[in-house]
């Protein structure tokens, strides 16, 4: 397989190595994946040691996510058209350059400058990845090989907490990033030997007004959901941000449509399958990121654990995704149900696992533990099916654009699920609580009695059961809309076959 081997025999041929190449690029993107959540512990630290105000703490936490999901679409549809092996490479080296520099920051300005250039290298990273795992394994093995790559993905979310709060314990606060450096060393020299280099050099010329377009809009409406749980839904600065993400996104779609190759095809979206599987991913990011949101609170503020006793008390759902994916669950039933099926029994337990916290998990840790289980097993479900779904939806040389479209639904999904969970728990508090203060602290300290702190501590058990419970609905009916569009698309695909 030479240097520029052209994506249609890449699908056709197994790479003899490319369980180990798996693994490579797992551990990449796991570290790309950790460094989304690994800085919230330090913040105390970081207060502290670098004098920075709490409008530098969000930039610092927030520049990473902000400029990866703004540049998602744009680095994968340059890993399809300069080479994915040298996009991932790039990627690799940008992280690790930025790990470094953050390790050693002196000063606020000089960690969240860091931060961004980390999250240019994880934009690479995480649409590249993906697009590998597609050349390098065909049909049979393509979904397992995902649910490899989703449980990654996974463990990556719910481990940064324990991995901070771990390196914290023993050592400074620059740690955290140093421990990125071993990881971009070894995926370089692994990369170099073992990648093979696929691209699909379509068009005269790059999409460079629809690269701009994109990071704009992506990263405005990023910004906007953000920015709306700090400076309230309705405040100018998340208005503006939102309206230019979403008028700048819409220009991006019209300038798709008009050149004959756009970085993003639109046409994508008139497929069944590929709207389907969309739905689908949205809305698991959504309940798992949202209910972990809320977890976190009731295990502080309702059970009284320490930060690091609740990060312990969350890996439950890590454990089950991972070890369901790497037995293989996820693949045996869609091998067996189908794509359709395999989704909605996926989000209907994911669903169920939410309705178990919001309903047994209140005061007792074991109703939720039986919750985070059962959640945990219907992401092992659903991913690795979705994640198949849309990008088998995507011509096989646009797998770095669809790479990308699959990380930005998963950051949409992210934020859409802390802010419409997060907005349900603080109005349904809000309305049980007669005083001023609408946070969970700020009314405990504002309470002048026992029985007035019983009360509050009702009234945000009640607001997470109610936000735990809309989120189950809102992923119940997303698993049957994915799965009724997947359906139907088969179906369509099934009448084009024989009329053919």
């Amino acid at each position: 397989m030479t240097a520029t081997t052209a994506d249609t025999s890449a699908t056709t041929t197994r790479h003899p190595q490319r369980w180990l190449i798996l693994g490579v690029i797992c551990l990449a993107q796991l570290t790309v994946l950790l460094d989304n959540t690994v800085l919230s512990v330090a913040i105390p630290s970081l207060t502290e040691e670098l004098d920075a105000s709490t409008s530098d703490i969000q930039w610092m936490i927030n520049a990473y996510s902000l400029v990866q999901s703004g540049l998602l679409l744009t680095a994968g549809s340059s890993a399809d058209r300069y080479g994915r092996k040298k996009m991932l490479m790039a990627g690799l080296a940008l992280f690790g350059a930025g790990s470094l520099v953050a390790a050693f920051a002196q000063t606020s300005a000089q960690l969240i400058a860091a931060r961004a250039g980390m999250g240019v290298g994880g934009a690479l990273l995480m649409t590249t990845t993906l697009a590998v795992v597609m050349q390098i394994f065909d049909d049979s093995e393509r979904v397992k090989a995902i649910g490899v790559w989703s449980t990654v993905s996974s463990l990556g979310f719910a481990a940064g907490p324990l991995l901070g709060g771990f390196m914290l314990n023993h050592f400074w606060w620059g740690s955290i990033f140093l421990i990125n450096l071993p990881v971009a060393l070894l995926g370089l020299v692994a990369v170099a030997k073992l990648v093979p280099e696929s691209k699909n050099p379509q068009g005269d010329r790059p999409d460079l007004l629809g690269a701009l377009l994109s990071t704009i809009g992506m990263a405005s409406v990023v910004y906007a959901i953000i920015s709306g749980p700090e400076h309230g839904w309705t405040s100018a600065q998340v208005g503006v941000a939102a309206a230019v993400g979403v008028l700048v996104l819409g220009a991006f779609a019209l300038w798709e449509l008009r050149i004959p190759y756009p970085m993003l095809d639109m046409h994508f979206f008139r497929n069944q399958r590929f709207v389907g599987a969309v739905a689908g991913a949205i809305l698991v990011a959504f309940g798992l990121s949202g209910s972990l949101f809320l977890l976190t609170q009731h295990l502080q503020f309702v059970l009284g654990y320490e930060p690091l006793e609740a990060g312990l008390r969350t890996a439950p759902l890590a454990v089950t995704i991972v070890a369901l994916n790497l037995s293989g669950l996820g693949a045996k039933l869609h091998a067996k149900l189908g794509t359709p099926v395999t989704i909605l029994t996926g989000m209907s337990g994911l669903a169920a696992g939410l309705a178990v916290i919001a309903l047994l998990g209140g005061d007792d840790y074991n109703g939720m533990l039986a919750g985070l289980v059962v959640m945990g097993a219907g992401i092992a479900i659903a991913m690795p099916a979705m994640a198949n779904a849309i990008m088998s939806a995507i011509p096989v040389e646009k797998a770095g654009v669809g790479a990308g479209v699959n990380g930005t639904l998963a950051e949409f999904g992210n934020g859409l699920g802390v802010a419409v969970l997060g907005a349900v728990l603080n109005s349904r508090f809000a309305s049980l609580v007669a005083v001023s203060a609408t946070s969970f602290p700020a009314a405990m300290a504002a309470a002048d009695s026992d029985g007035e702190r019983a009360r509050i501590a009702d009234a945000f058990s009640s607001g997470l059961e109610t936000s735990q419970l809309v989120g189950a609905a809102a992923v119940f009916l997303g698993g049957v809309l994915a799965a009724a569009l997947l359906r139907r698309a088969e179906r369509a695909d099934s009448v084009g076959t024989k009329a053919a």
